[in-house]
């Protein structure tokens, strides 16, 4: 049985001899074991991350940025390994998973420009002979604590700006598909970063506390659910920590009237089932305003009973498995209260059996009409691939229902009608906004992150918000006086 290990100080390595199941969605089998790490394991981790951040917060910022150009190359050559690892641990198709590889490149490909980014700025004569300037310096000791869905992407969110700025940094990725990070961290060393600077440590909910609660961390970024981001963002800030916690989501897209139908159904059949609805910005609610409703439900039913849902080694599958057995049941028992509440079950994707994948963890395309904003399954985060079409009168109605909710991390409209379009993206309370563009992800030049319930912290993702996050503002005032001394001064400089 193959055993996946820690990455620390550039080499695999365990001292903690208790191991978890990771599982092929596809099948249900077990394919190899997890080390769940120590105490003992996370002080190695610490050691490693401190010895080497202090040498390396001292390289240029050119010659980081020469590693990471060495290090985007080599994503690029293994690309589609890297792709293959997502797949079997997590069971998405192998295009998706290429994609959110080539997402999380992106980041890399702009880290790469760390010694543009980290330029401060400099004022002459603030006062008489007094000049001024600003420094962005590293934290220290960084972490992410990273979640299933996207193995490659996410991480990617995050480490590649933190070593850029001069920080080590400590990974903690999900427990279910873990070899992910183990490859991406080989990668980095071949690449030519010191050994330390990036570590990868395996592990539950005692290594995340040991995280949360060190001091010899500086900052903690965080992508999962609203409850989980709500306890990192809450501990993380008693132990005094910078903190980027990203929760959960619950995406409307809403359809007017005179929006090209096709392309709607188009972006909600993709945004709703691809990955198997398991992405923070997957599209859960279709908001149909006036009379489209009928024809909106009705092409969504047609096109969603074409799709192939089918294991990654499928060339044609266009959606695979549930990260997990209990995900499948967690999302089954949302579709039966859905129906319970009163929801119209279009298309039902419970009990989905594949012919030589019966034990595999397989949802179905499911679609929920008449879906009111009291319900259960329009409350709250399903994370599946469960569509709910709620009906509105009028675009104001369909705008409260987007303000409205807990969660304000994406939205989209599909609308011929620019007006419209602007007063959407000017007046809707949600951090990420499409118009016809039904999964509205910034790319890596701008920042990823949500409003209200969807995120926890000051700061997005990437970006020029990761670049603030991941330094420290320090401003200098400087003047070189003559010898002569004039005498103490007691008040402000005014000039």
């Amino acid at each position: 049985m193959r055993k996946i290990q820690n990455y620390i100080n550039g080499s695999k390595t365990n001292i903690s001899q208790k191991e978890l199941s990771v599982q092929d969605p596809s099948t249900g089998e077990e394919i190899a074991k997890v080390v769940l790490s120590s105490k003992d394991d996370f002080k190695k981790a610490i050691e490693s991350s401190k010895k080497s951040q202090i040498e390396w917060a001292n390289t240029t910022p050119l010659k980081r940025s020469r590693i990471l150009s060495n290090y985007k190359n080599l994503i690029e050559k293994n690309i589609n390994d890297l792709a293959e690892i997502v797949s079997k641990e997590h069971g998405k198709t192998l295009a998706d998973a290429k994609g959110s590889v080539t997402r999380g490149l992106e980041v890399v490909e702009f880290a790469c420009g760390i010694p543009h980014l980290i330029k401060g700025e400099f004022s002459q004569n603030v006062g008489t002979n007094i000049d001024s300037w600003s420094i962005r310096q590293p934290l220290g000791v960084c972490a992410g604590i990273t979640p299933f869905n996207f193995p490659a992407m996410v991480p990617m969110w995050m480490f590649p700006l933190a070593v850029a700025c001069g920080n080590s940094f400590i990974l903690k990725p999900s427990e279910k598909d873990p070899s992910c990070a183990i490859r991406l961290a080989e990668l980095f060393s071949e690449a030519g970063l010191p050994d330390g600077v990036f570590n990868v440590l395996q592990g539950d909910k005692e290594v995340v506390d040991l995280i949360l609660e060190s001091s010899d961390i500086s900052s903690i970024s965080f992508v999962g659910s609203t409850p989980i981001a709500k306890y990192i963002y809450e501990k993380s800030a008693n132990f005094g920590k910078r903190v980027q916690a990203l929760g959960g989501a619950k995406n409307h897209l809403v359809v007017m009237p005179d929006a090209n139908l096709n392309q709607a159904v188009d972006g909600i059949i993709g945004a709703g089932y691809g990955s198997a609805g398991e992405r923070c910005m997957a599209v859960s609610v279709a908001v149909a305003v006036g009379d489209i409703a009928d024809q909106l439900v009705e092409k969504i039913h047609i096109e969603s009973q074409k799709l192939k849902v089918a294991p990654w080694t499928d060339p044609e599958s266009d959606m695979g498995p549930v990260i997990s057995k209990e995900h499948k049941e967690k999302i089954e028992n949302f579709i039966d209260i859905g129906v319970k509440e009163g929801a119209v079950l279009v298309e039902d994707g419970r009990n989905y059996k594949i012919q030589g994948y019966e034990e595999g963890f397989f949802v179905g395309p499911t679609l929920f009409d008449y879906v009111t904003k009291d319900m259960t399954i329009y409350k709250e985060e399903i994370f599946g691939p469960v569509v709910s079409v709620v009906r509105a009168k009028s675009y104001d109605e369909a705008l409260n229902l987007v303000n409205n909710h807990a969660y304000g991390n994406g939205t989209s409209i599909y609308t011929s009608d620019g007006e419209i379009s602007r007063h959407f993206t000017t007046n809707c309370k949600i951090g990420m906004v499409g118009v016809n563009v039904p999964i509205p992800v910034p790319m890596a030049f701008h920042s990823f992150g949500g409003w209200k319930q969807s995120l926890f912290g000051d700061h997005s993702v990437h970006g020029m918000e990761g670049i603030h996050f991941y330094t420290k503002l320090k401003t200098v005032t400087s003047r070189w006086p003559k010898s002569i001394q004039s005498g103490p001064e007691f008040v402000l400089p005014t000039n």
